[in-house]
């Protein structure tokens, strides 16, 4: 998916993870964070990887902004759940 390293996936994803929060107004611990931001990366890299756009070519800032926008994704969703669970 994303051409990151360890090190570069923890750091993407836990600040994508964080400004997901912010812009989603959902708050969650630095560790979550980190989880949503990778795995939101991985889910946006494989939802644009199906719609035919080159993530790995891309750079960082794409990188980040693909791992942005799962987690934002990846934070409705949780919502959506966590709300018909409550009903």
């Amino acid at each position: 998916m994303l051409a990151l390293g360890f090190f570069g996936w923890i750091i993407i994803g836990g600040l994508a993870g964080w400004i997901a929060g912010k812009v989603m107004d959902d708050k969650k611990g630095f560790i979550l964070n980190i989880v949503l931001g990778i795995v939101g990366g991985v889910l946006g890299g494989w939802l644009l990887n199906l719609l035919g756009v080159d993530v790995e070519g891309r750079g960082l800032i794409f990188s980040f902004v693909t791992c942005l926008g799962g987690a934002c994704l990846v934070l409705w969703l949780a919502k959506l759940l966590n709300a018909r669970s409550r009903r």
